[in-house]
């Protein structure tokens, strides 16, 4: 049972922004803005930085993705972190949860840091058909200082030439199709080539986000609020790659998955030049 409160706990403090922002929708956000009372105040003025955000979310995405990252990526002092959308309507994803948009395609800052992405299933297909989404990610994405993704973002990132030449993954069910937009496939956690960022599966997004922090902040920063988030994962089953899950689990899920990979290879030949 504590395990199991623990666990609770975590995933209440990862989805706090979130449930903020969609209790109160007509507050204007303050991108960057601290709470006064907030503990983020009190951190070390080496700590502190001015980093530009830009997270995209889409309709039917996994929210987990980018909720993980967020996380870590938020309790950045003095970096601006926005959920980017299409438009300033709310984003429905997976599950029934609801993301608020803090800007659009066409607010959202012309140069930025991070540049972010998730995946999803079907709404990942909507988005990589999406042309103005596809334009958004490769005009953004050929000056970001760093070009990220999670999950299925990465085949995202690969429709819009963003990911030509490079190593990265993806999710297990999905890594192969990495190939088909002139990726290096690779099978790993996190992947760091130069200035992209892939992580695997939806919760690899935590590890891929908690090492980006790494790179932009201190070393003890990074410590500091991996120990604030208590993240020291004891999952209770070990299934959670192909090598550790029953193999009929594992044909289950590819069986689940077919069309969505049949789809994106599909969309992999109308795929934009290399950015």
């Amino acid at each position: 049972m504590k395990d199991i409160n623990r666990r609770q706990a975590v995933l209440m403090t990862l989805l706090a922004p979130v449930v903020a922002s969609a209790a109160d929708p007509q507050k204007e956000a303050k991108v960057g803005d601290t709470d006064p009372g907030s503990y983020l105040n009190k951190m070390p003025a080496a700590w502190s930085g001015s980093e530009k955000i830009g997270i995209v979310i889409y309709e039917h995405m996994t929210p987990l993705d980018v909720i993980g990252p967020h996380y870590f990526l938020g309790r950045m002092r003095g970096a601006q972190v926005q959920f980017v959308a299409r438009d300033p309507s709310p984003v429905n994803c997976e599950n029934g949860l609801v993301i608020e948009p803090t800007a659009t395609f066409d607010t959202c800052p012309k140069d930025l840091d991070v540049l972010l992405v998730g995946g999803g299933s079907s709404g990942t297909v909507a988005a990589m058909r999406d042309t103005r989404t596809i334009d958004f990610l490769a005009d953004r994405g050929s000056r970001a200082k760093w070009v990220a993704s999670v999950c299925t973002g990465s085949l995202l990132l690969g429709q819009a030439g963003l990911l030509r030449g490079y190593r990265a993954t993806s999710h297990w069910a999905f890594r192969s199709l990495l190939k088909d937009f002139g990726a290096i496939e690779v099978d790993e956690r996190m992947v760091f080539d130069r200035n992209r960022a892939t992580g695997a599966g939806v919760s690899a997004g935590i590890d891929f986000a908690l090492a980006l922090v790494q790179k932009l902040r201190p070393l003890d920063f990074a410590q500091a609020v991996q120990l604030l988030a208590e993240y020291a994962p004891d999952p209770p089953l070990h299934s959670g790659t192909p090598d550790g899950a029953p193999p009929e689990v594992v044909n289950r899920v590819r069986d689940l998955v077919a069309s969505f990979v049949e789809d994106a290879r599909v969309l992999a030949r109308s795929a934009r030049p290399a950015r």
